[in-house]
């Protein structure tokens, strides 16, 4: 039992280790390599391209390449190219309009190595040259362009851009992909300043106008409403003295009826009136003379009571 544990720990740390190990000394004399997707392998031996390994998968040099296989590792090189597809944005290049202003443009490119070789060997800095490829591009193509054509047409831009770079590039072993503008700005910071104030003082103007606008706008509707009311009050009041004589022509049809409210509209009118009023009983002529008599001597003043009297100023 303990030699099967011990065997069994022995083949472990074997695998464990001695597997990487074993494997590096193999690629390290050319037996085999391994391609990774998006990677591409190209051995150079003497200063001459020997082989390209483009497909991912497990390759066997010794068997593809026989005994060239074990001087790469001495006398020549393996290139690993990256083959995915990479971007890069540029900012603010420099182009003038045709009618002067200093423009910036920010422009998206993609690319990806499509010939090795030419990658490898026809350029030494491929990817800073296409950069300064598209950068004069942008800076050919774009300017001396109408300024509302710079603002607005930004796809017919990446067009004309593409196609002036795409030749050029394909030399470097470079593809280009797609182009995008996906920036135009001014440069100057005065015509900036300049261009916001326009811009605000155009807001304020608007504002205005759709103030004023406003304004006038309920003071129509203001106005048409009390039209409309002095209207239907002039109605009423032109209206109101025959639904009233309507009314008194059906009342005074019955005598007893129509002397029933003027009475009561006669004594309505005399308690609001707030004048005195003294009742008397029928027939009684010495109590009407008497009553007569004295009626001067109540519009003066009651006499002052003996308390109030007593007091003073002090």
């Amino acid at each position: 039992m303990s030699e099967f544990f011990s065997s069994m720990v022995f083949s472990f740390i074997a695998f464990l280790i001695g597997m990487p190990i074993l494997g590096a000394i193999a690629r390290g004399l050319g037996v085999y390599t391994i391609v990774e997707e998006g990677r591409c392998h190209v051995y150079v031996l003497f200063g001459k391209v020997v082989s390209i390994l483009e497909e991912p998968g497990l390759y066997f040099l010794w068997a593809r390449l026989g005994p060239r296989a074990m001087l790469i590792p001495w006398f020549g090189r393996c290139h690993v190219v990256d083959m995915r597809l990479d971007q890069r944005y540029l900012r603010s290049q420099a182009v003038n309009s045709e009618e002067g202003a200093p423009m910036g443009i920010g422009i998206w490119y993609e690319m990806f190595i499509s010939d090795p070789i030419a990658y490898l060997f026809k350029n030494a800095d491929p990817q800073g040259s296409l950069a300064a490829n598209v950068s004069n591009a942008v800076v050919r193509c774009l300017s001396n362009m109408p300024l509302a054509n710079m603002m607005e047409n930004r796809h017919g831009m990446s067009q004309a851009v593409r196609a002036e770079v795409s030749p050029k590039s394909k030399e470097w072993g470079y593809s280009l992909g797609s182009v995008y503008i996906r920036k135009v700005h001014f440069r100057d910071s005065g015509m900036i300043r300049q261009i916001e104030e326009k811009v605000v003082n155009r807001l304020r103007q608007v504002t205005a106008a759709i103030r004023q606008d406003g304004a006038n706008q309920v003071s129509i509707i203001t106005s048409t409403a009390e039209r409309q009311a002095a209207i239907e009050f002039a109605k009423a009041q032109a209206i109101r003295p025959s639904i009233v004589g309507a009314a008194l022509q059906k009342i005074v049809q019955d005598r007893e009826v129509a002397g029933a409210l003027f009475e009561v509209l006669e004594t309505e009118k005399l308690l609001h009136s707030g004048a005195t009023v003294t009742l008397l009983p029928k027939e009684d002529g010495l109590m009407s003379r008497l009553l007569a008599a004295t009626e001067p001597d109540r519009a003066l003043p009651p006499p002052a009571s003996p308390k109030e009297e007593g007091k003073g100023p002090n």
